[in-house]
């Protein structure tokens, strides 16, 4: 959860990203590993970096591993709501909401068999603050922890509230404090959690084995006894091993092989509504498309619903404002007011206002990922220029397009694609998107909001009372969905697909939950 001035993150920043290596799978899939032991093989999409120890690491697909290895404090459901965990119930909450007390649960202990303690949580929430992580400012709030005894932790924030904090925060990873500080190199590489996996084996680039642990001191024992995760991001070879039979399970199918393998025998699609928010931004800052009239202009251009249906309705929904559909499930925005907001495909009158606001060689540059954002781009590009404009379409690599989209040099882009992921609150998307602190941080609109807009925001994150966090984000939803520094796009799906044998497998939300294995929810088995 971006604070002031965060740095842009891997796990909430979405560029086109393939990462550079993918690696080869080997290995007995589908049933052992030389032992009888059964392993389940899981390709995921892209390669990881291979950080384990989740005070550092920030990287979704290392955490896919990590969430199978250690527990949360609170960790979700088959939703977006977070459930105890590690924790015995609901934290006391006092102080006007800038103090919780947690207890935990009695008899949980780690790998190495030593208890979880409340050290352990407090070390977990200060960690990431103190050893300037990437993930600093998820817990930059947290002003203070006090350990009460082995099972009672306080944690104390500033003068304020965090409006996120009980939606997301308090699911803190938990690590082992003494054994992760007596070697953090080491504990990275060999991590000791207290979850339903250990780790086996790890060979860099290359995969990952998991066993089961069979003194988990939860009730829910695993089915599946080993796991194995390999890296494969080139799409077409991951379609061909699922097909194949050569993996037990993959995530990230493509729009277009979604209907191969919904006709293909023996494989078993899978697919959830995932918290991103994919979205064209506009300069704000200066040239012609600081003038609201020329961003309605484009948007009127071109018909986002046709887009989607043709390029990526299989794995893909649409959205009409900054808070994507699954986060609205829990909010309760009023998304069908939004979507009567926004323009509607009229080239008419999108050439009406081009040609009243708009300079007469009008010709953006849209800068963009690879991918099904550049499709987009392009598909705007077409549309423009059947009404006498057109555009100007770069697609750039990832580090070059984070240099340049923050610049809001009109020289440098009238209107760039990206994409952003968070969690269960509208703060994730409305603060680190829109509020003025990070103009040239995440952003690279400028826009300037009315009066009011920004303190909105602000005073929303620092509120505890979800009715009067409501109140003030439904006005700046509304203003962005009417003046358009970002025109919402879609949503993609947290898609998987498994051979028929593998039992119990959902998709979840939240892609680093991908794949849940076991929880109170499903235990996956392959039968």
């Amino acid at each position: 959860m971006p604070q002031d001035m965060v740095n842009v993150t891997r796990r909430h920043l979405l560029a086109s990203g393939a990462a550079v290596s993918a690696a080869a799978i080997a290995g007995c899939i589908g049933g052992g590993d030389g032992d009888g032991a059964e392993q389940f093989h899981f390709t995921q999409e892209q390669s990881r970096e291979e950080q384990f120890d989740p005070v550092i690491s920030n990287d979704a697909y290392s955490f896919q591993v990590i969430q199978l290895v250690f527990d949360g404090l609170y960790e979700y459901d088959d939703g977006l709501e977070l459930q105890p965990k590690l924790a015995a119930g609901e934290p006391t909450i006092e102080r006007d909401g800038t103090r919780y007390i947690f207890e935990l649960v009695d008899g949980a202990t780690f790998h190495n068999g030593d208890e979880v303690t409340a050290a352990d949580v407090a070390h977990s929430f200060t960690a990431p603050v103190e050893e300037e992580t990437e993930n600093a400012a998820e817990y930059d709030m947290i002003e203070s922890t006090e350990v009460i005894d082995d099972y009672q932790l306080q944690v104390d924030l500033g003068d304020e509230p965090y409006g996120p904090f009980e939606l997301a925060t308090m699911g803190v990873t938990v690590v082992p404090e003494s054994v992760r500080t007596d070697d953090r190199e080491a504990f990275n590489r060999d991590p000791v959690g207290s979850g339903p996996f250990e780790f086996a084996d790890f060979q860099d680039n290359e995969y990952v084995e998991l066993e089961r642990n069979d003194d988990y001191w939860d009730d829910l024992e695993p089915n599946l006894e080993q796991v194995r995760f390999v890296a494969h991001d080139d799409d077409a070879g991951r379609i061909s091993d699922i097909r194949s039979g050569d993996t037990d399970a993959i995530a990230g199918i493509p729009n277009d092989d979604w209907d191969i393998l919904e006709d293909e025998e023996g494989v078993e699609l899978y697919s959830a509504e995932s918290p991103s928010f994919m979205y064209m931004a506009f300069n704000c800052n200066e040239g012609p498309t600081a003038n609201p009239e020329v961003r309605r202009a484009i948007a009127h251009s071109f018909s986002m619903q046709d887009f989607i249906e043709s390029n990526a309705g299989n794995v893909a929904s649409p959205m009409y404002s900054p808070v994507p559909p699954v986060v609205n499930d829990v909010w309760g925005f009023p998304e069908d007011e939004y979507q009567e907001l926004l323009p509607e495909y009229d080239p008419d009158e999108a050439q009406s206002l081009l040609e009243e606001h708009a300079p007469d060689d009008f010709e953006p540059t849209i800068i963009t990922p690879a991918g099904i954002r550049a499709q987009l781009a392009e598909r705007i590009a077409t549309r423009l220029d059947e009404i006498g404009y057109g555009a100007d379409v770069q697609t750039l690599d990832f580090a070059t397009l984070v240099d340049t989209y923050t610049s809001g040099n009109e020289d440098d882009y009238q209107m760039y694609m990206l994409g952003w992921t968070g969690g269960p609150d509208p703060d994730f998307y409305l603060y680190p998107l829109f509020h003025e602190s990070q103009a040239g941080v995440n952003q690279g609109h400028y826009y300037e909001g009315s009066d009011g807009f920004h303190d909105d925001i602000a005073e929303g994150r620092n509120s505890a009372d979800q009715d009067a966090r409501y109140d003030l984000y439904e006005p700046v939803i509304r203003e962005i969905v009417e003046e358009l520094p970002v025109l919402p796009a879609f949503t993609q799906d947290n898609t998987m697909a498994a051979r028929d044998y593998v039992q119990g497998l959902q998709a979840h939300p939240e892609v680093t939950r991908n794949p849940t294995l076991v929880a109170e929810y499903t235990n996956v088995s392959m039968e």
